[in-house]
């Protein structure tokens, strides 16, 4: 009983870190607007990039990453407790970590704080999959960049980012709780880009640099 309760609490706090709503409160604290009501209406980086400008854009995709790193790094930390996770149930260590991981995404993109509305998970992500496995996060990290170079279309590479993920975890070794945090975490970002994937095939979807129509 007392590992299950120690489980809970370890991913409340992975949830909690990836719920802290860094677009919302950048728009409160510097710009005085909420960024809810402006653009595509989500609190991710992309949006604030658009509504608020290029530094406090900047600064909350930086800070939805750290969001990603810090929910594993402090599962890992919490975890490895003996008295959180004792040697018996050590096996399960991997598989709460990676949970951790989740729970962070969706803390992100459901923060109980914005009444369970967000961003997009993109972002914060990208940190868990670099916390997680670094070469995994550089990979999709470079097809984003490449995508959007290309088409300036932020949408699109990151869902072909979370494609490449799980892609890269599939093909390189890794623990099977790992493989199937990043498939379910880039099902994850792929259902919650499914509006942009009608604009995508409609010819609507903005590109950076351009007002969202």
């Amino acid at each position: 009983m007392m590992f299950l309760i120690a489980s809970l609490a370890g991913l409340t706090v992975a949830y909690l870190l990836g719920a802290t709503p860094t677009g919302y409160l950048a728009g409160k604290w510097l710009k005085g607007v909420d960024i809810r009501e402006l653009g595509s209406g989500s609190t991710g980086a992309t949006n604030a990039l658009r509504t608020l400008g290029k530094g406090s854009g900047a600064a909350v995709l930086l800070l939805d990453v750290l969001k990603g790193v810090a929910a594993i790094l402090f599962a890992r930390w919490f975890y490895a407790w003996p008295s959180v996770t004792p040697p018996d149930l050590q096996a399960w260590t991997p598989w709460l970590v990676c949970l951790a991981g989740l729970m962070a995404l969706l803390g992100h993109s459901r923060s109980v704080w914005l009444g369970f509305t967000g961003g997009k998970s993109v972002a914060t992500g990208l940190g868990v999959l670099l916390a997680l496995s670094w070469p995994v996060g550089v990979g999709g990290l470079a097809v984003f960049g490449v995508v959007v170079a290309a088409t300036r279309i932020v949408s699109l590479g990151s869902m072909l980012a979370a494609v490449t993920a799980i892609a890269l975890v599939c093909g390189l070794e890794h623990p099977l709780p790992y493989r199937l945090m990043v498939i379910a975490g880039g099902l994850y970002v792929l259902v919650l880009h499914r509006a942009n994937v009608r604009r995508l095939l409609a010819g609507t979807e903005p590109r950076l640099g351009r007002s969202r129509v």
